[in-house]
């Protein structure tokens, strides 16, 4: 594939009157022709370190079920991390979880401004395009952000199902959790296994900053490893996504402070 045909993201239409915007930051592996495989064997790119294993199959399930619009990132986090900063040193990774990326060492100033052009911000763009749409009737939009996590760092396993991760807005992250507990057949970690407040990144850029409610929900991929996976999920997620997105209180722009610190004026 061309350089110039490789679509950075892929918007998935749905009732923007509807008052919720789904994102999925990491999920697909793909890379434009001009990379190669940036110098990572094969097998690299069904790991993690590639992509949010499951989180395209539950986004295109869930938006599918609410009648939503999502956000997918269409580029691998191999080649430039939509969910980082554009001054976050980890951007472009040159090692990840054990795994040299030759393709992204060395890198020059022209290469790394390349990608920012060309996949980061195009991204963005249309999620703030996408969210503004959202937002058309004056009311703040539900922005719920998908990504999934392994069973074990390194050799310690993570014991939960799901986490929520956030930084100081809880309104969405309270009865997230509650819900999600309620069953009683799944453990919820709250900001674990990753702690959610992370200067630049999706939710702290279009979410912090303007005010407007939403979470990071992480599911553990060998939950989501599969058809039936993603679809008990997507069930799972849908009636109480459904809830949340019919409280009005979460659909009121109110700026709350970051944990990382000022806003960039």
């Amino acid at each position: 594939m061309d350089t110039d045909d490789f679509q950075p993201f892929e918007i998935i239409d749905g009732d923007y009157d509807g008052g919720m915007v789904l994102l999925a930051d990491h999920a697909m592996n793909r890379l434009p022709a001009r990379y190669g495989d940036l110098g990572l064997p094969e097998d690299a790119f069904r790991r993690h370190i590639a992509f949010d294993i499951g989180i395209e199959g539950l986004t295109r399930r869930l938006a599918d079920i609410l009648n939503v619009p999502a956000v997918l990132g269409c580029f691998s986090r191999l080649l430039i991390d939509p969910n980082r900063g554009e001054d976050d040193p980890t951007l472009i990774m040159k090692i990840s979880d054990g795994a040299i990326v030759s393709g992204n060492h060395p890198i020059t100033q022209e290469e790394w401004d390349f990608r920012l052009t060309t996949y980061h911000r195009p991204y963005h763009r249309a999620v703030e395009q996408t969210i503004s749409r959202a937002s058309a009737s004056g009311r703040a939009p539900l922005v719920l952000s998908l990504h999934s996590f392994t069973p074990f760092w390194r050799e310690t396993p993570r014991p939960w199902h799901a986490g929520v991760l956030w930084d100081t807005d809880d309104r969405v992250v309270v009865p997230l959790i509650e819900q999600l507990r309620l069953p009683g057949d799944i453990v919820v970690g709250d900001n674990e296994p990753y702690d959610g407040a992370l200067r630049g990144d999706t939710m702290y850029r279009h979410c912090m900053i303007p005010g407007i409610p939403h979470t990071l929900l992480e599911v553990r991929q060998d939950l989501i490893g599969d058809e039936q996976g993603i679809e008990d999920w997507a069930q799972r997620l849908a009636p109480i996504f459904t809830t949340l997105n019919a409280d009005p209180t979460l659909h009121e722009y109110k700026i709350f402070p970051s944990r990382t610190g000022p806003y960039p004026a």
